[in-house]
């Protein structure tokens, strides 16, 4: 069942637990996301995030994606994460993409809100939902960068008057906040300020938060994000990782001198990624 990025917000809110948000830039990670949405009876988001274009294009993805969240039996919003262009974001609302995120958060205040009007102005015209991010995490979504948490003074955590501001002037449905978390893998422990979360939500008038770099953080500090008011959870590195040891689980099964298949390896990976999806899914929704 195909939904905007409100609606399944909506769900999460009235439920009180975030929606997880897993990129999809292939085939089996779309698979497994859904398989694992389905089988827990759990709404999901779908992304494709613009720096994976080199992994698999989003003309051939974003098709996939639509297509998927409209015979799923439970709801399901196909998201762009991480555009980092307005062109971009035109694309994947032309394939009917029902949630779009700009990610200005590196540009000025003025310049980032002035793109996010546009996108905004974009998606209403196509019925689809905004996201945008305000304030910084360090490293970028490809994991890029020395931010690792402790020490990263590139971070700049969300300020909360600042935005209320940004969501009256951009009229967006959901707001990236920085209070943390990192992309990519941590090198140390997060020290996450739960407290930007439930000032921002108290400034918005109760904005939908989201929440990225959502990979390695723990249970505690997942229910904790969520009681402060998150309601949507970014999270692939792990996923990525469980899969890859799912892959060399079977390689190293294999007797030596004995073939490797590739679909077999596949298979075992992507039944791991699943695995890992459900799990993170749980928590998410309290259900662990």
């Amino acid at each position: 069942m195909l939904v905007t990025l409100k609606e399944i917000l909506e769900i999460a809110e009235e439920k009180k637990i975030a929606v997880g948000a897993f990129n999809t830039p292939n085939l089996e990670s779309l698979l497994a996301i859904l398989e694992a949405a389905e089988e827990l009876q759990l709404p999901v988001i779908i992304q494709m995030a613009q720096c994976h274009e080199n992994l698999t294009p989003v003309s051939v993805m974003g098709p996939i994606m639509v297509a998927h969240a409209k015979k799923a039996s439970v709801p399901v919003c196909v998201h762009l994460d991480h555009g980092e262009t307005l062109e971009y974001v035109r694309k994947v609302l032309d394939m009917g993409f029902t949630g779009v995120m700009f990610d200005g958060s590196t540009l000025p205040y003025e310049e980032n809100a002035a793109n996010v009007k546009k996108a905004v102005e974009m998606a209403s015209g196509a019925g689809a939902s905004v996201e945008a991010e305000l304030g910084s995490m360090g490293r970028r979504e490809s994991g890029a960068g020395d931010g690792t948490g402790e020490g990263d003074d590139t971070k700049i955590y969300t300020d909360p008057v600042l935005a209320k501001k940004f969501v009256e002037e951009t009229g967006i449905d959901a707001l990236a906040c920085s209070f943390g978390t990192t992309h990519g893998i941590y090198l140390s422990k997060p020290k996450l300020d739960f407290g930007v979360v439930e000032n921002v939500r108290k400034e918005t008038g109760g904005i939908p938060v989201v929440m990225h770099g959502g990979s390695g953080v723990s249970s505690e500090d997942f229910h904790k994000a969520v009681a402060a008011g998150v309601r949507k959870i970014n999270y692939f590195t792990y996923m990525d990782k469980a899969a890859g040891a799912g892959l060399m689980e079977y390689v190293s099964s294999v007797e030596e001198g004995m073939p490797v298949f590739f679909t077999e390896a596949i298979k075992k990976a992507t039944a791991s990624m699943k695995e890992n999806v459900k799990e993170a899914m749980k928590v998410f929704a309290n259900l662990d």
